[in-house]
């Protein structure tokens, strides 16, 4: 068992996190989910310390990678939502010119 923790615990630390605003938050959220529910398992089998450090980083990663995806599409939504012509133009009242001056 703690040749698991070791490997998962060396493989967590050198993959890349992601670092935009959803990633972090679905990390850390992600991380409390995950050591709570190994904690509640490894306990059934002696081990509850051992299962919150495993289901910790497994929900860390799992948070992470949802919170990226997510950032990934925010991103991808707002640049083609302002680039390929789909910007909200303002309008102007009935009774006004086009250079803004109203006519009476």
């Amino acid at each position: 068992m703690k040749t698991i923790s070791l490997s998962l615990l060396a493989a967590i630390s050198i993959s890349s996190c992601a670092t935009g605003p959803n990633a972090q938050t679905g990390s850390v959220i992600g991380a409390l989910g995950g050591a709570a529910v190994g904690g509640i398992i490894g306990n059934q089998s002696g081990r509850g310390l051992e299962g919150a450090l495993i289901g910790g980083g497994l929900g860390a990663l799992g948070g992470n990678a949802i919170g990226n995806s997510q950032d990934q599409r925010n991103s991808q939504y707002n640049n083609g939502y302002q680039n390929n012509g789909y910007q909200q133009q303002q309008r102007r009242p009935a009774g006004y010119y086009q250079n803004g001056q109203p006519y009476y």
